[in-house]
């Protein structure tokens, strides 16, 4: 009997906290799939690119919710069923309730391996493959991200600008600047429009001038229809790898060369790992503790709601306990994110922070030996 109740309470939490985890990420995706258009839009994308650029982020927001998700999903579930006489059945039973308190500590170290994998591996994997979208694409809807009286400098090395756009894609009065090898070359035309030529994008640029400075050299003429040819040219948007994009194995094998720590495991030279410089150290040591140390706060967020199981919704203390439950899981998911701007250069420095969830669980749980073993006994 006492299994089947303990079934029943996994399934209430496992359907509660899906339903939310997938619905908020679903939202939080959808707004920030919006934001992407920018990708397509003004960096002139293809569809294609913008879709998966859009789907890879998703492992990353669901990661970033799971922690926010489990306290509210446990703390929710575990009061409904104090509000509606639930927990007096396991009580009638004759269930212990420090096996009730580690029940949802074994339950708490399958889902700790599930944010370690997401953290540690999905996520830098899904990250750095959006990024690889970008890398290994091109600009090719150049006509949709050139805005009127403004200088568009979407293009590496080129910026255009044009005081009027009609319906047509026809565009009037055009400055272009473009760097070259040695100095640049500026154009102007009274008239201009995109189009493609055998497959390869084309300004097409009606009566104007052309001045090329090379070498300090200067020399121009004027046309009355010139190409201005777009092919092999790459977006402004920053392409290379990100500290977040990085393999974890890297992460670790960078903060081991960085500090001198004596390891044969994970061990290699700086200079063979990318970003692993001494000016990106703090930022290397913060992603490893958003990978590998606040994953392990989820033991702690998931044991924190259990202190309403502490008193009964009949005692006067049970709306302040409440209260003090439901502050103690907010402020613990605040400490785990927001103590991470306190990470200093040295690695020795930030011991006590990455200790910090172990501190956290041992103090809670400590908490509950004595109201529900030691305090027994005295009585």
């Amino acid at each position: 009997m006492k299994k089947l109740l303990y079934r029943k309470l996994f399934k209430d939490y496992l359907l509660f906290f899906l339903i939310a985890l997938f619905s908020s990420s679903l939202i939080i995706w959808v707004f920030q799939a919006v934001n992407f258009l920018d990708i397509m839009v003004e960096d002139g994308r293809e569809y294609t690119v913008y879709i998966n650029y859009s789907l890879l982020n998703f492992p990353k927001i669901i990661s970033r919710l799971i922690p926010f998700v489990l306290f509210f999903s446990v703390f929710y579930v575990l009061l409904q069923y104090e509000l509606k006489n639930e927990l007096i059945i396991f009580w009638n039973f004759g269930e212990d309730k420090k096996k009730f308190v580690n029940f949802i500590i074994f339950v708490s170290t399958f889902l700790l391996l599930i944010q370690f994998l997401l953290t540690s591996f999905i996520v830098p994997n899904s990250q750095n493959k959006a990024r690889s979208f970008l890398r290994d694409s091109s600009v090719n809807f150049f006509g949709s991200f050139i805005k009127p009286k403004r200088f568009n400098d979407t293009i590496d090395g080129v910026t255009i600008y044009t005081e009027n756009k009609d319906k047509d894609g026809y565009l009037y009065n055009l400055y272009i600047k473009k760097d070259i090898d040695k100095g640049f070359e500026i154009t102007y035309a009274k008239k201009g429009i995109f189009k493609q030529i055998s497959n390869v994008p084309v300004l097409i640029l009606y009566n104007g001038e052309t001045i090329i400075n090379n070498v300090n050299q200067i020399t121009n003429f004027n046309f009355s229809k010139s190409d201005f040819l777009l092919k092999n040219l790459q977006s402004n948007t920053i392409t290379t790898t990100k500290t977040q994009e990085m393999k974890t194995m890297d992460i670790i094998s960078c903060v081991i060369a960085i500090n001198n720590i004596k390891a044969n495991l994970f061990k290699r030279k700086q200079d063979e790992i990318q970003n692993c410089t001494s000016p990106n150290r703090i930022n290397i040591t913060k992603e490893l503790y958003k990978r590998l140390i606040v994953p392990l706060y989820i033991p702690t967020l998931m044991l924190v709601p259990y202190l309403l199981i502490l008193s009964s919704k009949e005692k006067l203390n049970f709306k302040k306990l409440k209260l003090i439950t439901f502050l103690a899981g907010f402020f613990t998911i605040i400490f785990s994110e927001g103590i991470v701007r306190f990470i200093n250069k040295e690695f020795t420095e930030n011991i006590v922070i990455f200790i910090s969830p172990l501190i956290s669980f041992l103090f809670l749980y400590l908490i509950f030996v004595y109201k529900l073993i030691y305090k027994n006994k005295i009585k």
